[in-house]
């Protein structure tokens, strides 16, 4: 169920995170190492950055598979970015939001990506939709279920809940409301990134020497030894400098 990746650090271009590695974003669309369910992530594919002074990240997403897309190769070869998060799609069920659906779903300065899916959806998270304000349903990007992930990890954002606490929350939130769902969650504002491991794999990889750089990603996109994987259950947090893993728990109702 989708594949995702996040990246602060020295400017570098897109193509050297997504499309040059062996095992690049793109070759795991449709031949993931780690992936847990599903094989092929064709439903449609995206990606975010940051331009220097901009705090508004610049998208580009569309509703094919990446494979396929001619331009963001070309957009992945001249792109350079100190901040990126991109992901490609396995839709939980399909549906005619096409690019609306895709990862990453963006707000402010934020940009937000969900590996998973909610469990006997959508009515094992109605009372949670619910819980919004009126407005922020009516305001929801697709009619999936990482929109509303996206829903409620915003609502806490906009609220003052630093990265972490606005994936937590909802993951324990979610996880009470649909058991066995599968919450992998990846969330960044340019400057720092939070990630969830719930259901699904996830890596990242840390250099802080050269100016520090930080990689979030659903499963290792070369074979540098310095990868690590982070168990099951946890929240991570990070800077280009730092990684901090914190075990999260299931809740239950």
């Amino acid at each position: 169920m989708c594949r995702h990746l996040a990246y602060i650090g020295p400017p570098v271009r897109l193509g050297r995170l997504l499309t040059d590695p062996e095992h690049c974003l793109v070759r795991q669309s449709y031949a993931p190492r780690r992936q847990r369910y599903g094989t092929v992530n064709a439903d449609g594919f995206g990606v975010g950055w940051y331009a220097e002074g901009d705090p508004a990240p610049a998208r580009y997403r569309r509703a094919g598979p990446i494979w396929g897309d001619a331009s963001f190769a070309d957009l992945a070869r001249v792109v350079r970015s100190e901040a990126v998060l991109a992901a490609v799609r396995d839709a939980t069920r399909s549906g005619a939001d096409g690019e609306a659906a895709a990862a990453p779903f963006a707000a402010g300065p934020w940009l937000f990506s969900h590996n998973g899916a909610v469990r006997d959806w959508p009515g094992s998270a109605a009372d949670l939709a619910l819980g919004l304000p009126p407005r922020e349903l009516l305001e929801l990007a697709a009619r999936t279920d990482a929109a509303l992930v996206w829903a409620l990890v915003l609502h806490r954002l906009r609220a003052g809940d630093d990265l972490g606490t606005a994936l937590a929350e909802p993951v324990q939130e979610l996880s009470a409301a649909a058991p066995d769902s599968r919450l992998n969650l990846l969330l960044t504002d340019g400057a720092a990134i939070a990630a969830t491991a719930w259901g699904d794999s996830l890596w990242y990889l840390a250099d802080p020497g050269g100016g520090g750089r930080t990689v979030v990603a659903s499963e290792p996109y070369d074979d540098d030894p310095r990868w690590r994987e982070v168990p099951d259950r946890t929240l991570l947090t990070a800077t280009r400098t730092r990684v901090a893993l914190t075990p999260l728990k299931e809740n239950h109702l």
